[in-house]
Order: C-alpha cells, then sequence, then structure tokens
C-alpha cells in the first residue's frame, strides 16, 4: 500500500511534458498465441500446418501516428464514486463501474448518470470491489454480454451479464460466473478486463499479498490470465492452464498495439513501477526483481518510473502512443512508439492537475477518455469529483 497523494491544483489545459529513455523492446507476435501447451516460458513458435499458401507482403504497412493530448482535459460527466473502468460500447454506449457501490453506471450524452445495474455478490473492501469491465459482441444466437471483475466474500472472480436495451437505458441481466477462485486480498487484486485481437478474453490479477504465488505458474495470483469467453483456458496457453504471463506484484492496465504486440503496467513496491512488453508464457521477476535487473531468468519492463510519479493502472494505445493512468502520480503518462521498432519516449501531462487518475481508454474521432480516482480514499477529492474527462489529441511535431 501507498501513503496519499498530495493535494490537487486546478484543472489547466497546460500540459507539462517530460521526458524518459527505454530500454529496446522485444516484440510479441500475434502467432505466439498458437503455441502448443508445455512450450518453455519464453518460447515462440510459428510454424504454419502443412499445405499453408504461404507469401510475402508487397509493402508493409506503415505504423500510425504517434499522438500526444493538444488542448485541455474537458468534462463529459462528473459526481461518480471511486470509479475503475471505462467501457465504450460499440452502438455509443458508455458504461462506468464504481468500486465500492458495486453499481456500473451509464454516462448519457449530455452527461448526467444512471444506475444500469448493481452486480450481486460484490464485497468492497481496501482496494477490492467492483473493477474492470468488458465487453463481448453479440451474434445471432447469443446475446451480448458485459463481463466484470470484482472481489465477493472469499475470492476475486469474474462474471458476465446480458446486455440489453439500447444507450440512454442499457441494462444487465443475471450475473453468470466465468472464473473464480482468483485470490483476494486488501490489496495487489489487479481486475482489468480485455478482449484481446485473437478474440480471447485477458485478464490481470495480482499478488493478493503472497508474493511467492507469483512465480507459481500453477497459481491464479500475480498473472495476466487467458480465457475463453466462457472462462476456459485458453487454446495455446503456455502451461495448459489459464496463466498467460507470470511473476507480476499488481498489473492494472492492457492493452494491444497495431502489430498485435501485447503491453501491461504495473505497480512495483518501493521503487520502480512499470511498463512491460508482454511475451507468452514469459517470468516478469516479482518478487524476486523489482524493475530493470539485467537478469537472464526474467523479461525487464521497457520503460520504468518512482512509484511516486506513477503507480499506473488503466493503460491505452490511440494511434502509436501508449496512455498510462496514473494514480499517486497524478498525471498522464504518453509513450511512442508503440510498434515502428523506434527507441521509446515517455512525457507527463495534466501533472497534479485532474488528480488521481485511473483509466484510460480512446474516445470517438481520435480522442482520449481518462477518469479521476479522487474519491478512493487515498485522494483529495474536490466539489465534483470524480469526472470522466475527454483529451484532444493531435500528431506529435
Amino acid at each position: 500500500m501507498r501513503s496519499p497523494s498530495p493535494s490537487r491544483r486546478p484543472v489547466s489545459p497546460t500540459t507539462r511534458p517530460r521526458h524518459v529513455l527505454a530500454a529496446a523492446v522485444v516484440v510479441l507476435t500475434l502467432t505466439a498465441c498458437t503455441a502448443p501447451a508445455g512450450s518453455g516460458p519464453s518460447e515462440v513458435r510459428s510454424t504454419p500446418p502443412l499445405g499453408t499458401p504461404t507469401f510475402t507482403p508487397t509493402t508493409p504497412a506503415p505504423p500510425p501516428p504517434v499522438l500526444q493530448p493538444a488542448g485541455g482535459a474537458e468534462v463529459i460527466a462528473e459526481g461518480l464514486e471511486a470509479p475503475w473502468s471505462i467501457l465504450r460500447l460499440p452502438d455509443g454506449g458508455v458504461l462506468v463501474s464504481e468500486r465500492d457501490s458495486a453499481r456500473i453506471i451509464e454516462v448519457l450524452g449530455d452527461g448526467p448518470l444512471r444506475t444500469a445495474a448493481t452486480v450481486d455478490g460484490v464485497v468492497p473492501g481496501g482496494e477490492g470491489g467492483l473493477m474492470g469491465l468488458a465487453h463481448l459482441p453479440g451474434t445471432g444466437d447469443r446475446a451480448a454480454y458485459v463481463y466484470a471483475y470484482f472481489t465477493a466474500a472469499s475470492d476475486n472472480r469474474i462474471v458476465r451479464m446480458p446486455l440489453t436495451g439500447a444507450p440512454g437505458a442499457l441494462a444487465l441481466g443475471p450475473a453468470e460466473d466465468v472464473l473464480t477462485g482468483i485470490p483476494k486480498a486488501g490489496n495487489h487484486n489487479g481486475g482489468r478486463l480485455a478482449f484481446g485481437p485473437d478474440g480471447f478474453l485477458y485478464a490481470t490479477s495480482g499478488d493478493a499479498g503472497d508474493r511467492d504465488a507469483a512465480q507459481d505458474p500453477a497459481s491464479l495470483s500475480g498473472k495476466i490470465l487467458r480465457m475463453t469467453p466462457e472462462g476456459q483456458p485458453a487454446p495455446g496457453n503456455p502451461f495448459g492452464n489459464h496463466t498467460w504471463s507470470f511473476g507480476h506484484r499488481n498489473p492494472q492496465g492492457i492493452a494491444w498495439d497495431a502489430t498485435g504486440a501485447m503491453w501491461a503496467s504495473e505497480f512495483g513496491q518501493n521503487t520502480w513501477d512499470e511498463l512491460n512488453r508482454i511475451e507468452r508464457g514469459a517470468n516478469y521477476g516479482w518478487p524476486i526483481v523489482e524493475g530493470q535487473a539485467g537478469d537472464a531468468r526474467f523479461i525487464d519492463p521497457v520503460m520504468q518510473w518512482s512509484t511516486a510519479e506513477a503507480s499506473p493502472s488503466g493503460l491505452t494505445i490511440v494511434g502509436d502512443t501508449l496512455f498510462l493512468a496514473a494514480l499517486r502520480g497524478q498525471r498522464l503518462w504518453s509513450v511512442a512508439p508503440a510498434s515502428s521498432g523506434g527507441e521509446l519516449a515517455a512525457s507527463a501531462w495534466f501533472v497534479d492537475e485532474l488528480g488521481r487518475l485511473r483509466d484510460a481508454v480512446p474516445g470517438p474521432d481520435g480522442e482520449l477518455w481518462i477518469i479521476s480516482n479522487n474519491t478512493d480514499g487515498r485522494g483529495s477529492p474536490s466539489p465534483g469529483d470524480d469526472r470522466l474527462y475527454r483529451v484532444p489529441l493531435a500528431t506529435a511535431g
């Protein structure tokens, strides 16, 4: 656990870039998802089936543009209580989870809030409660679902609820268990959910206070998990169970770049917070190492920050730029380029202006949406907190 963040200053459109150089990035290819179970922790295989036609692309696709904030943060909605995850739906609907109330809030087009559902079985406490949300579109014979990660009485678990209604009147049906038994604690619960480009559901779990469990591939603690939409271990997982990568302390952000490579943000302990490129079956070192250790047994983060500057939670990619929402650091970090292979550089935006930031997602028309988290018990809320913001983006100069 960390000490509370300092008081905030009023919102200002001024940004303050800061540049940090990082180590070279290891490229992860989507073909790793099809490697057979039981392969070594860092092994990546790509062998097409016999008879599969092969070809060489004539012109590689150029990477997307590097983007950065181009103005101040505009308030979309306010009055949220300890919000955790922003979920933008394909039809324009917007849902936000509230950690302590167990409510899923619909944000209406002109800013008002309404309760779309209250999730049964949530037992908030410490850093636990209702956390990540994800969406699975419906098909002709199956309803659309909203997935939720939450802390229950005896564990952390993932459920899904059928989504009904149109924007302005969204509703969720009864919850169905997807994965239960993820260890819980007062802190280090992980909690982020996202469907990857391979169609499988990914979830982050913290070590839940059991540091050694992060090094055990058979445990659900301290992991990035990968599963089918029904909750079974996904085909190609490296250990034949739910584990995709291990040796994590408390990852709370995941995203994929234009090449399909996976990234994750992670809370360190006392020294370094991390941005990692995630490889199938790889070991990220916790609790044996924290930050860039140069130990060949583990994958080093591609970038690290002091815990006072970061405490990164939500992570997203817009264009070729990663955006990390920082809690204790009270700022938005941008890191680029994500997919071109160039040297990474980081800049800090809105330092001490919006307070603690919990999540970041792509908004409409190429903008960025972020959410503050000043009412979670560790911030210094002002009237109207917490807020959902939009940030205009432009190509970096």
